[in-house]
């Protein structure tokens, strides 16, 4: 079991990535508003976003490039898109994920306002904020891809662990029929987070060009990282996202359906009355289950998505300008950071608003993702042997086709 946990890597990355506001936010929020009448929505923009995913390992295994140098082969334009849209998102994802974080480090860890130094201004929710991006930067810089590695292994276990204990507990409390009915959102609020939960259900489909970029460093650490290992590797990731999707559904149906609470946009408030309810219902003593799981949870998607989006610009400049830069990994996650702060300061009460910003955005642009990928993958630029079989050709039309009706469908209702 060890040896096998020690081959995997960007496929857990992948996992630590996606499973975050799409999980412990929407997807919570998804089984109290409508309980399981959702599920279809979770499966079907899994099964339909999966090609795109598994285009990005594929790729990279197979030609030992990252998706961006694909990319820049469809045309300088397409990487000149993409480093365009990844600029105008990259800033609201991460403040996403990072103010949930800190919002339940805030909960979990206690109020820190004191360290304000003269700034009764500040928040604590903000001091945890700076204290966390300090973290991550401080293991990403000493510890590199190695570090990030072995860290989120443990993180995805302790994760997986944590929720599924939750889960159950919620389960043996819960007194109600069980209702499967699903439902379609008919009104403009409920279509507009239907939109939000898929956009990032499980991940914004750009995290595919990080997966292939962490592909080639697992490649470089280990020697070798043959294209079979990157496909089990990421199935047992993407399958892993698509599970605990399904438990936070179900913890939130099985804890806050039919309850009245209605969450607040504001970080801190918002992080306890998620576990402040949950322990309302199963008990003080889950305080810590629930604590570890969520806080788990946005912890491995804040550190590698910083990681991740300054890896994927600074790569992307230089393929644009043909020119190496040897501290572009670290100027674009000192500006990814610096930028964060800066947005959270602003952002920080409203927080539901930020995070239906960015999902809303992640989802409207996974058409062209989508397109992109499956261009790319299809073409002589990729080995023969390791195009899509006609059953993934398949899934790739009609995930298209189903990201270009979601979306437009959303359009039609603004």
């Amino acid at each position: 079991m060890f040896s096998t946990l020690k081959k995997l890597g960007p496929g857990l990355l992948f996992a630590g990535a996606a499973i975050g506001v799409s999980h412990l936010v929407q997807s919570t929020r998804a089984g109290a508003d409508f309980g399981l009448g959702l599920l279809w929505a979770l499966l079907l923009v899994n099964l339909f976003k999966y090609p795109f995913f598994q285009f990005g390992p594929r790729y990279a295994s197979a030609t030992g490039e990252s998706l961006l140098e694909g990319y820049r082969k469809l045309g300088k334009g397409v990487l000149i898109a993409y480093f365009i849209l990844s600029l105008g998102t990259m800033f609201t994802i991460q403040t996403a994920v990072t103010i949930v974080s800190a919002g339940l480090a805030n909960s979990l860890f206690g109020d820190i306002s004191f360290l304000n130094l003269g700034y009764p201004s500040i928040t604590s929710v903000e001091i945890w904020t700076v204290i966390i991006l300090f973290i991550c930067l401080l293991i990403l810089f000493l510890g590199k891809y190695r570090t990030l590695d072995k860290l989120i292994k443990f993180i995805i276990v302790t994760l997986t662990l944590s929720t599924l204990v939750a889960v159950y507990f919620a389960f043996t409390e819960f007194n109600q029929p069980m209702l499967l009915t699903q439902v379609l959102p008919e009104n403009t609020t409920e279509i507009a987070f239907l939109i939000a939960f898929m956009g990032w259900m499980p991940a914004p489909l750009d995290i595919s060009v990080w997966h292939s970029i962490w592909a080639i460093e697992k490649k470089k650490n280990d020697g070798t990282f043959a294209p079979k290992a990157a496909l089990l590797d990421f199935n047992i990731g993407y399958i892993s996202a698509i599970i605990l999707g399904i438990t936070f559904v179900c913890l939130g149906y099985f804890v806050m359906y039919d309850t009245g609470e209605t969450f607040s946009n504001k970080a801190a408030v918002f992080s306890n009355q998620l576990i402040d309810l949950y322990t309302k219902n199963l008990g003080d003593w889950t305080y810590i289950i629930i604590g570890v799981a969520a806080f788990t949870t946005m912890f491995s998607t804040t550190i590698t998505t910083l990681d991740a989006s300054p890896r994927a610009m600074s790569k992307s400049l230089e393929l644009l300008t043909e020119t190496t830069f040897r501290r572009g990994y670290l100027f674009w996650i000192l500006i990814l950071t610096l930028g964060t702060i800066i947005i959270f300061f602003v952002f920080a009460s409203e927080m539901g608003k930020l995070i239906k910003i960015a999902t809303i955005l992640s989802f409207i642009t996974a058409p062209f993702y989508a397109i992109i990928n499956y261009k790319l993958i299809s073409s002589n630029h990729t080995p023969k042997e390791w195009r899509p079989s006609l059953r993934l050709h398949v899934l790739s039309w009609l995930g298209i086709l189903f990201l270009i009706g979601f979306s437009v469908w959303y359009l039609t209702f603004l």
